[in-house]
């Protein structure tokens, strides 16, 4: 789309930044878009619950403006909150009404061409259609999770909970009425169909990884943790790696018990990060003497790359549940796939980049003997063929998954 000046609007509650923390998405192709000559706003909450680094804003002000990486962020000052609950429910309607209320005092000065609703529930598809239509924009939804079907099939929520059936209603408003539906899940048009959305409209768009800086900025790893595997390796033992979140979702409780199996097998697992049941799984490896895993704490976001180089072989996997038929689009399969390494992918899902890719292997989720039997499968692979796979996934992640080709094909989808 080089060489026609687009003003595109994103809304994303949630929207952060290398320099803020989660969620990435929405910096990465803002700044390609940037890169490629056009202009973009963000309209943001000053405060989300999977940001590192929230903005304060003074009392008697609204909002305040940053130009990050020339992308201009609008953080809308919104109610405080800690969790799911009624604090959430107010957040969420205050963010939707000082963009409602305030969004002329930025759109006036740069009148958008696409208007992007891209929060993670379906409100902000009302405001986005609205400030489209007075400006004649195109309005994209793009669709992160399917809400309300997430907190119904996987939260236990009833469809006929008022907040469900609110959400149920916007998610059906913004199916019907985008000029286009941009999914990050693959399998999701059927059900998007379902729900008012003609089958033309609907865009697959993946998550991605933005390349150039993950192979170029790098950072060390702490020397605590970088002797420490070093011990390990030099122990004669194949290296198994984790990198990320330690919450329900990461079916880490298999892997440890897993590993139980292989306790008297030359391999250790190596876990870096934190989250709700770290503590636990760290009792469990305890109570259960296994001198195999090692669990080393979080570690910075470009110290990534040093920690999964150090590995021979990393470990993805996730709960079996119903929702993953639409299809999974995970941001550490794209990390992992860029540090060379194969990959075991405990899933099942309605798609499997590992198996498309062939870049490691392709097991059941929840399966504690498969995912044993893979390890030690992975442990005894020749190197040629562990480099083989590596290299498969290396290139399929470039190939397909780089900011820059996601950001081009949006636009080009879109406008």
């Amino acid at each position: 789309m080089r060489g026609i000046e687009i003003n595109i609007l994103y809304i994303n509650h949630y929207a952060g930044s290398i320099y803020h923390g989660m969620e990435y998405r929405p910096y990465y192709l803002s700044r390609e878009w940037v890169k490629s000559g056009h202009n973009v706003t963000i309209f943001a909450s000053n405060l989300s619950h999977i940001r590192q680094k929230n903005i304060d804003i003074p009392r008697n002000k609204n909002y305040t403006q940053e130009n990050i990486d020339g992308i201009e962020y609008v953080w809308f000052k919104t109610s405080n909150y800690q969790e799911n609950g009624i604090k959430r429910v107010i957040n969420i309607a205050s963010f939707i009404n000082k963009v409602w209320n305030l969004h002329e005092e930025f759109t006036l000065k740069s009148k958008p061409d696409i208007v992007i609703a891209s929060s993670t529930y379906p409100f902000d598809t009302l405001v986005a259609k609205e400030i489209a239509r007075k400006y004649n924009a195109k309005f994209v939804y793009e669709v992160h999770d399917l809400w309300p079907l997430t907190p119904i099939e996987v939260g236990g929520m009833s469809k006929w909970h008022p907040f469900i059936m609110a959400m149920q209603w916007a998610e059906n408003y913004g199916y019907r009425n985008a000029d286009k539906v941009v999914s990050l899940l693959p399998k999701a048009d059927q059900y998007m169909r379902e729900h008012g959305m003609s089958a033309d409209k609907f865009v697959y768009i993946s998550n991605g990884v933005a390349v150039d800086d993950w192979l170029n900025n790098s950072q060390s790893l702490d020397a605590s943790i970088y002797n420490k595997i070093t011990q390990i390796k030099n122990g004669g033992k194949f290296i198994l790696g984790y990198a990320g979140g330690m919450g329900e979702s990461n079916a880490l409780t298999c892997l440890l018990q897993a590993m139980k199996q292989l306790s008297d097998k030359p391999i250790a697992l190596v876990l870096a990060g934190d989250g709700a049941l770290r503590n636990e799984l760290e009792q469990y490896a305890k109570s259960n003497n296994l001198n195999n895993i090692y669990f080393v704490g979080s570690i910075l976001k470009l110290q990534i790359p040093s920690f999964l180089k150090m590995c021979d072989g990393l470990y993805i996997g996730w709960n079996k549940l119903p929702i993953y038929r639409f299809g999974i689009c995970p941001n550490k399969l794209f990390d992992y796939m860029l540090s060379c390494k194969p990959i075991i992918h405990s899933v099942n899902a309605g798609n499997d980049l590992v198996k498309e890719s062939n870049c490691g292997l392709s097991i059941d989720a929840e399966n504690v003997n498969q995912i044993a039997d893979a390890i030690t499968k992975l442990s005894q692979t020749p190197q040629n063929e562990l480099d083989n796979l590596a290299k498969n996934g290396f290139e399929f992640v470039q190939k397909h998954h780089d900011y820059k080709h996601l950001a081009s094909r949006f636009l080009t989808e879109c406008i």
